[in-house]
Parts: structure tokens; sequence; C-alpha cells
């Protein structure tokens, strides 16, 4: 009897990493198709075969308009579209195993609310665009380090649930800084307000730099991905993760310490994007279940993929003006989310 039960537990994660190692291939194909997309599609459309030919004159003596625009307009901006999205579902994906709440998000501890507080102070002093970028990044951190002060007893703490006093801090944070963006927002200067308003909606426009994010996104996987197995251990609660030899206490801190900086390194790149650190993770529950060896790596991949081709969106449908990409992930997330609420059983 036992040699049944393990011959269909073993058939069953051979099916489950095949179906896995499908679902990845497929997300995969996609991504580099939207790519592509993005790098052909816009303003001024280029033949597919134009657009990947320029990757390679990166290095030539004299590369002409169609060169430029790939190399310094399209690639950078898909490739921080892409990053942000991973980002963000890969924040959004470890918030909601932290906080055990199917409705946490990257935004949910007040990062977005200190980057923009500190880039709309940036924005209105007319600093370049560097600075915003110093700025929002500083302001995320500042919330990553005011939370964690306050809730620190609860999440190092043994035997302590940290979830409420770390939703409830993040929320009163997040609400202080939302009174300070209004406040911005009121006194403002009309030249300065699209501006403001293009990046607290999420705007990839000018998004030259994707590098920073690359990194961060790349150290992220390589520190959560190897403690995905404890993940699922954790989402049994404290009690039996502890019985099970899980470290709680510091895999809540390395936890909430990579959705933060993930979370920060986001909306640095590209402002603050809505819905897909809460829709996409969901979407790929539907495929994966909640295993985090296997939702952790494709939520990053999905994100990216989802960033990217709303980013595409919004940069074709009104050509030659731009959307916020922001806008578009907004307008796509709200019924796909409540979709899936509607087909999820009672």
């Amino acid at each position: 009897m036992i040699g049944v039960v393990s011959r269909v537990v073993e058939r069953s994660r051979a099916m489950n990493a095949s179906r896995a190692a499908a679902i990845w291939c497929a997300l995969g194909i996609a991504t580099l198709v939207v790519l592509v997309a993005s790098l052909a599609l816009g303003s001024v459309a280029l033949p597919v075969s134009r657009a990947i030919g320029a990757l390679f004159h990166a290095h030539a003596a004299t590369p002409d308009i169609a060169d430029e625009i790939v190399l310094t307009l399209r690639l950078p901006r898909a490739l921080a579209g892409f990053a942000s999205g991973a980002l963000l579902a890969l924040a959004g994906a470890l918030l909601q195993v932290l906080l055990r709440n199917p409705l946490a998000e990257p935004y949910v501890l007040g990062v977005s609310g200190g980057a923009a507080t500190f880039a709309l102070t940036a924005m209105l002093v007319a600093l370049p665009w560097w600075g915003v970028d110093i700025a929002a990044c500083a302001g995320a951190f500042a919330s990553i380090v005011i939370v964690l002060g306050l809730a620190r007893r609860d999440l190092w703490q043994s035997g302590q649930d940290a979830s409420p006093r770390l939703l409830l801090t993040g929320v009163v944070i997040a609400s202080g800084w939302g009174a300070l963006i209004t406040l911005m927002l009121s006194i403002a200067p009309e030249n300065r307000l699209r501006g403001m308003i293009f990046w607290l909606t999420g705007d990839l426009n000018g998004a030259s730099a994707p590098w920073p994010a690359l990194i961060a996104l790349a150290v992220a996987l390589v520190v959560i991905v190897p403690v995905a197995p404890q993940l699922n251990v954790l989402l049994r609660g404290d009690t039996a993760a502890r019985a099970l030899g899980v470290p709680v206490e510091r895999l809540r801190l390395r936890v909430y310490l990579v959705a933060s900086i993930a979370a920060a390194a986001a909306v640095t790149t590209a402002g603050t994007i809505g819905f897909v650190g809460l829709v996409v993770p969901h979407l790929l529950r539907l495929a994966f279940g909640n295993d985090q060896r296997m939702l952790v790596p494709a939520a990053a991949l999905a994100g990216g993929l989802a960033v990217m081709a709303a980013d595409l969106a919004a940069r074709t449908v009104i050509a030659p003006a731009q959307l916020p990409v922001g806008v578009v992930t907004a307008l796509i997330g709200v019924p796909m989310f409540l979709w899936m609420l509607l087909r999820r059983p009672r």
C-alpha cells in the first residue's frame, strides 16, 4: 500500500513539473514575441527584421535612425517595463505569503507612497530625471525603514504573528504619504502637474536605464527562489513551520526585505503601476496552485510580460500620443480580477 501511494505521489510531482515547464516555456515565448513587437511597433513602425537587425548594430560607427529608435528608445523602455512588472508580481506573490492575505499587493506597505512623495517633491523643485529617480528610491527606502522599525518586534519575536502589525502599519504609513501627495498636487504649478500625474499612474516614457531594475530582479530571484519550499510551509502557519524546522523569524525578514526592495526598484523605474502585483499571482495560482517553487519564478516572468504588453498598447493605441502604462494595467486588471472573484467557488 505504501509503495502504491509513493508511486502516485511521484507521478503527481512529475505531472506538476512537466506542467510548470510547459507554462514557463509558453510565458517565455510570449515574452520574446512581445519584446520583438515592442521593438518594431510605435509611432514609427519598423519591419520586424529591421528591428531585430538593429540589435546587432549596437556598436556600429554610424547607426542610422532605425538603429537609434530601437537601441536608445524602444529597447531600454521594453526592458524597463519587463523588469518593473517582474519585480511587482514577485513582490505581490511574496507579500501574499507573508501577510497570508490574498489582497496583499506591492504597495500595501507604503513603499509606493514614500517613493511618490519624494519623487513629486523632486519634480516640484525641478530636479532632472536622475534626481527624481534618486528621490523616489530614497522615499521607498524611507518607507521600508519606517515600517520595519515599527513592526520589528512582531517580525523577529518568536511565536508572534507579524501579519496584522505589518499590514496595519503599512496602511497607516501609506495614508500619511497619500495626504502629502494630495497636498503637493494641489500646490503644483500647471506646467509640472501633467508630468506628476503621469508618474503617479505609472509611466515608462523616458525610461533609459533599465539595468538597476534588472539587477534588482536578478538579486531578488537569487535570494528568494532557494527558500521557496520553506514558503510553502510558512503558508500553513508559524507553528507548523517551526515544527518542521523552518527559521520563521529569519524567513519573515528575508521575504519582507526582498518584497519591499523589489517594489522600491519597480516604483523608482516606472512609477506606481497598479494591479500587476495583485492580479498576476492570482492568475498563476489557477495554473500552479499555491506551490511557491513554481509560482515565484513564473510570477516574475508573467509580470514582466504583462507590463511590457501593457506598455506596447499604451504606445500604439492612440499613437503618436501615449497613455500612462498604469492606466492600461488598471483597465485590464480590474475586470480580470472581478472575473477571478466570480469564478471562485464560494
